[in-house]
């Protein structure tokens, strides 16, 4: 189990004696953590992607664990510039966790493997980023947007308001509960949550719920009607009512799908646009699509 370990230390080496000095790790020390990984993503690249924000956001703990200990500060921020990616809102959760471990690395440096450091980094990776895309990018954002968008589309400054409450508000609150927590509980956590089964019933749970909300999404807001008919009088037969008996919406879900595969080609986001809106003019013109 590795939490904290507050206990008085007697050895003589010079990493223990400086953290006796210390009075251990604090709320206020975790709040500035928390504070400082806000930004975690500004300095993300496609080298090393968020070791940068990580080392940052470990700032406080390290010159308190080793204030009077410049070489081992040195260390500390340079194990912290390993490879590391994650869902930015359980990249707390990796911090409280990491938080502990050197605390107690600084505690008993020669009791504590060092490498387990990053090795506790990179296992939480994965597991943690496939929850957090599931429940902030995959679930909560598009019902925000969901939300937010069907009031922007009737002029309503309210849709940016709430889209940026509903999105912000569990997700800050997710970030500073991981943030405590993940400290609180060390590197036992993922290990509960693994052995429960939990993790993989979250995952499932919210990739089934963020389907739907995708499914509900294309039916009311992605717009494609063809106004085109046969025959006239009673015998007037609309082309968009063959299309809406074999399924409703199959126009919107096919302009989707196409779209997504696009995008799976690795074409560029701006093409698409501007191809969309070419697309859209000229069979509006030509009376294949409704204006």
């Amino acid at each position: 189990m590795m939490t904290s370990n507050r206990s008085n230390v007697t050895d003589n080496s010079p990493i223990e004696k400086k953290a006796d000095d210390t009075k251990g790790i604090t709320k206020s020390d975790l709040r500035k953590v928390f504070w400082r990984s806000l930004p975690f993503e500004i300095s993300w690249n496609y080298v090393r992607q968020g070791h940068m924000g990580f080392a940052s956001s470990m700032i406080p703990i390290i010159e308190k664990l080793y204030k009077n200990n410049k070489e081992e500060r040195a260390k500390a921020l340079q194990r912290h510039m390993e490879f590391f990616n994650i869902t930015v809102y359980f990249s707390t959760l990796v911090l409280g966790i990491i938080t502990a471990m050197e605390e107690k690395r600084a505690r008993d440096p020669k009791n504590f493997d060092i490498d387990s450091i990053n090795n506790v980094k990179v296992s939480l990776m994965g597991p943690l980023s496939g929850i957090g895309d599931s429940i902030f990018l995959g679930t909560l954002r598009i019902i925000a947007a969901g939300i937010g968008a069907s009031l922007a589309l009737n002029g309503s400054l309210l849709g940016a308001i709430l889209f940026l409450l509903i999105y912000n508000i569990p997700a800050l609150g997710m970030r500073y509960f991981g943030m405590m927590k993940g400290y609180e509980l060390g590197a036992g956590l993922l290990d509960k949550i693994q052995k429960s089964g939990l993790m993989e019933r979250i995952t499932n749970s919210t990739a089934i719920l963020g389907l739907m909300t995708i499914g509900s999404m294309i039916a009311t807001m992605v717009v494609v009607k063809v106004p085109l008919k046969f025959g006239s009088g009673d015998a007037v037969t609309k082309v968009q009512d063959i299309l809406d008996g074999i399924m409703p919406s199959l126009l919107p879900i096919g302009v989707t799908f196409l779209i997504y595969w696009l995008l799976g080609k690795k074409i560029k986001t701006t093409w698409l646009l501007m191809g969309i809106i070419i697309v859209s003019i000229i069979f509006a013109w030509l009376g294949i699509l409704a204006p």
